[in-house]
Parts: structure tokens; sequence; C-alpha cells
């Protein structure tokens, strides 16, 4: 007759080896349906819905630009899992302003700056406008990449932004300052470049170097920073 285990003892059967493997790829199918789950369903709305983990992780987020507001940002429309998960063809995105209220991210490209357009009866830079028609034709109505880095103190979201070119993707800060449409970001605070930098100063020297776009402008140019000191911040 077979010993009989204790009237409290541990039931055996639950460390077997073939429960403890049933067990651990029971508890990974979990977390790896959660993580699919926020990473290809969820949607990001709003700068409210941009976590420390996102940030810290630089997930990158695909989504389509909805507008073009100013030379340097952009509205963004979070679509997780592109294609595969049916956006633009089985799952519609809104293009009216009252169905994307509160639905978008306004996305402020990281590590450059856009000649200032005319706001509350302030003057235009020059090439502000150019500067606006380049990012609408470059990302406008486009699918794009975005890696957030922070939130800036206008509850934008400070990232970097990729788009497909038939000759690849391309980083957009990059190009817009290899276009001479905008400058190296000045600020002292608030300055995002994820590791590109030195990449974006050695494209900035070359647009100089070259005179174009606002280095055309020579002895006459006052970067979007100092001009943002006078006619903002009231600084001399």
């Amino acid at each position: 007759m077979p010993p009989i285990p204790p009237e409290n003892g541990p039931d055996v059967t639950l460390l077997h080896p073939k429960v403890l493997l049933l067990s651990a790829g029971i508890t990974t199918s979990l977390v790896l349906s959660y993580k699919f789950y926020r990473r290809y369903i969820v949607r990001i709305r709003t700068y409210l819905d941009i976590t420390p983990k996102i940030l810290d992780g630089r997930q990158k987020l695909y989504g389509y630009v909805t507008r073009v507001g100013d030379g340097d940002n952009f509205r963004f429309f979070h679509t997780p899992g592109g294609m595969l998960m049916g956006w633009g063809w089985l799952r519609k995105i809104p293009t009216g302003r009252t169905a994307l209220k509160d639905e978008t991210l306004m996305i402020r490209l990281c590590g450059v700056d856009a000649p200032e357009r005319s706001h509350w009866g302030k003057p235009a830079q020059p090439f502000s406008e150019e500067a606006l028609d380049w990012l609408k034709a470059y990302v406008g109505g486009r699918y794009v990449t975005v890696t957030p880095f922070s939130i800036d103190q206008y509850k934008r979201v400070v990232a970097r932004a990729q788009v497909w070119k038939w000759t690849g993707k391309k980083d957009v800060s990059a190009e817009m300052i290899r276009e001479g449409l905008g400058i190296v970001y000045e600020g002292k605070t608030g300055a995002e470049f994820g590791e590109n930098e030195a990449w974006y100063r050695k494209l900035e020297a070359k647009a100089k170097r070259l005179r174009k776009g606002v280095w055309s402008l020579g002895k006459n140019l006052t970067t979007p920073g100092e001009f943002k000191k006078v006619h903002y911040r009231g600084e001399e």
C-alpha cells in the first residue's frame, strides 16, 4: 500500500516539471499578449497617454500626419500596427477637425528650429513660409514613425520623425537642416537630439557653406532662437 501523504502536506503534483513548464508557458504567453496589445492595438490619443516607459524606452509610434501647422511641428494620428491592424482599409482615419479633436499628438521635431511665422501680430521671418511648404510636401498626408523623447511646456511631443521615401527612410529634422530651412536647435533647455546632434551640426555646416535656404541671408540672418528672444521674450 503506497504511503499516505500528510493531511496538510504539499501537493507534489504542483511541483511536477510538466506543471511548472505549463505554468511558465502560460505566464510568458500572457506577458507577450499584453505587450502586443499595448504596442500594436492600444492607440496613443494625446500627450497624456505618453508614459515614462514610452519615453525612456524610446518606443517608436507609427501613424499618419493629419495636419502641418508650422515649419517644425505637425499633428500625428497614431495607427498602432499599421496596415496589419487594418488602418487605411478596414479602420479609417478621421479627416474632420471635430472628429480629430483629442485624437492626435502635436509632434515637435527634435533638434531643429524653423524660421518663425507671423503670430499674434509679430513679423514673420524670411523663409518661414518656405519651411512650412517644405514640411507639408514632405510629411503631410503621409505615414511616419516618431520616437518620443519628451513633452515640452506647450504639451507637444518632442520627437524624432522618420518617413519612407523612394531612397529609403529619412530623418525629417536632418532633411530640413540639409535644405537650409531649419537650423540646429539653440535652446539651452528642452533640447532633444536623440543621438544625432553631431550629425545635425555637420549637415548644418554644409548647408551654411553652400548658402542654402536661410544661410543665403548671410549677415542679415537672425536665427529663430534670437528672433524669439526679441519678439516673444522681450530680451535684447
